[in-house]
């Protein structure tokens, strides 16, 4: 199974289980998240983007797992990739580095899926 397969399976059924329980506030936050990307006075583009080196900065892999695959969907390039990349370890020091291989590989699996 693929790295960008996997993590998507993984994470639609976390998700499924996570919005069966009907939490009142877990599923506010989901849509406010849902809705925060979305079109506005910033293209969404812009917002994955943003997402991406804050997720990168705060260290969290699943996280820049998903905003890379969404910027992908988006038509982001490799080299807008790689400018994120470098503020995000601008922003983030040096311990950003293993993030920013990890993120690289998982680009290079959304490549290769295409």
């Amino acid at each position: 199974m693929s790295k960008v397969k996997e993590f998507n399976d993984y994470r639609a059924k976390m998700n499924e289980k996570l919005m069966a329980q009907n939490n009142k506030v877990l599923k506010r936050f989901f849509n406010l998240d849902t809705n925060a990307y979305q079109d506005g006075a910033l293209p969404s583009k812009t917002k994955e983007l943003l997402g991406l080196v804050a997720s990168m900065v705060l260290r969290c892999d699943d996280c820049i797992a998903y905003h890379l695959g969404k910027c992908y969907d988006l038509g982001v390039t490799k080299d807008e990739v790689f400018e994120v990349f470098s503020i995000a370890n601008l922003v983030g020091g040096s311990i950003c580095i293993p993030h920013t291989r990890r993120a690289v590989e998982f680009w290079e699996a959304l490549e290769a899926e295409s």
